[in-house]
């Protein structure tokens, strides 16, 4: 593993897989819209812009000079019922977490192909679990297990890919919602660093060998199974 890109990685679990990747002795570039870590080379995009985000990723990988691994880490939910979300806000929930993800991995998939690279798409518990107040974030988590599971069948013994689906964690994502819609105070949520730690692993496995699904929670996730 050398050269790894990471949507969203200015904060949230990107930013814990971008530590993650430098501990690991690996170089992450990331695609967001907000500035990451110092010294992490990045390029400035809004992810909802599918074009965009393949032209991003394209100009990552020349500054690279390669990919060994993408890491769909950029995520967004809006709650509440179906009805009193915009309908541009909806859309864009599934622009962001469903169509950037398969923008992002299109563009990647020569250089992944070159390298035998790895890919790891980022669901949730709620991509396998559905919940009041939720169509859109369900329907773009729903469609990336869809999306993964499919791409895995198409990339066998081309591109390792991961699908991972974590449960709540302890990062800025509920921070300005409202406030029906936050974890209470004795939510148990996790470190978004464990999952990072087994998105390591998967792009880390070794030639032969793929970690097909991972789901990563709090012992004691209220959202799985």
């Amino acid at each position: 593993m050398d050269a790894v890109l990471v949507t969203g990685g200015s904060s949230g679990l990107g930013a814990a897989v971008v530590e993650a990747v430098t501990k690991a002795g690996g170089r992450p570039y990331v695609i967001d819209r907000q500035r990451p870590a110092e010294g992490v080379p990045w390029v400035e995009c809004d992810l909802a812009d599918t074009r965009a985000a393949e032209a991003a990723t394209r100009e990552v990988i020349a500054d690279a000079g390669g990919l060994d691994g993408v890491v769909t880490a950029a995520g967004m939910d809006v709650p509440g019922a179906l009805a009193d979300v915009p309908g541009e806000v909806w859309d864009r929930i599934i622009q962001i977490d469903l169509m950037a993800t398969a923008a992002v991995i299109r563009a990647a998939l020569p250089a992944l192909t070159d390298s035998h690279g790895g890919i790891v798409t980022i669901s949730s518990t709620l991509g396998i679990k559905a919940v009041s107040d939720a169509t859109a974030y369900c329907a773009a988590k729903f469609g990336v297990v869809g999306f993964t599971r499919a791409l895995s069948a198409e990339l066998a013994g081309q591109v390792g890919v991961t699908l991972v689906i974590p449960g709540g964690m302890r990062t800025r994502f509920f921070d300005e919602r409202d406030e029906k819609y936050k974890p209470g105070p004795d939510a148990i949520l996790n470190d978004p660093a464990n999952v990072a730690a087994a998105i390591l692993f998967a792009l880390q496995q070794p030639a032969g060998s793929a970690v097909r699904e991972l789901v990563i929670a709090a012992e004691r996730e209220s959202s799985y199974p």
